[in-house]
């Protein structure tokens, strides 16, 4: 149990990516997926501070790009920004007020990270003169903010809990000095 508590961090951080990129049918609404990293990141973020959700919200968005480099476009802005709003969010003594909470503050980090990577597709295609394809975009924005602020309390919730059992022993990225 030790060992794998101590390697917690590492085997749900690898978890949350290989589901990004699965798109499991089954959790989606209307064929869109809820934004997977911010379930990890949250309760992560929360518990180690601005500095390391900063630094894992990089690391978290140098792996998405470069596994999907065909899109061309990043998702890093949005995931070091939430990285950094998450660790300044502590974690609060009513437990089911805070599990609403969660939903909320993953609904909008869904929806400033999909503004985010919608900008980029904005100004790359400026050019063009079809405004209708941006509208099925911002639904598709809407649809993920709606889906992963449903399934946050539960995600987060979990992950917060495990987490704080883990971080008493070991830390995936230490950047403090004892």
């Amino acid at each position: 149990m030790g060992q794998y508590l101590k390697n917690f961090s590492l085997i749900s951080f690898l978890f949350i990516l290989i589901v990004y990129f699965w798109e499991p049918n089954w959790l989606g609404f209307f064929g869109v997926q809820p934004y997977w990293p911010l379930f990890w990141l949250l309760p992560w973020s929360m518990i180690y501070g601005p500095i390391d959700g900063l630094i894992v919200g990089l690391c978290m968005g140098l792996i998405l790009d470069s596994l999907s480099p065909e899109i061309g476009f990043t998702q890093i802005p949005g995931l070091v920004i939430c990285g950094i709003w998450f660790g300044k969010l502590s974690p609060s003594g009513n437990n089911l007020i805070f599990h609403f909470r969660f939903g909320l503050i993953c609904s909008i980090a869904s929806f400033l990270c999909g503004l985010l990577f919608f900008s980029q597709i904005m100004i790359k295609n400026f050019s063009d003169n079809s405004i209708s394809f941006y509208f099925s975009s911002m639904s598709n924005i809407f649809a993920q903010v709606f889906i992963t602020g449903l399934f946050a309390p539960l995600f987060c919730s979990l992950l917060l809990s495990l987490f704080k059992r883990s971080k008493a022993r070991y830390k995936l990225i230490n950047l403090k000095n004892k």
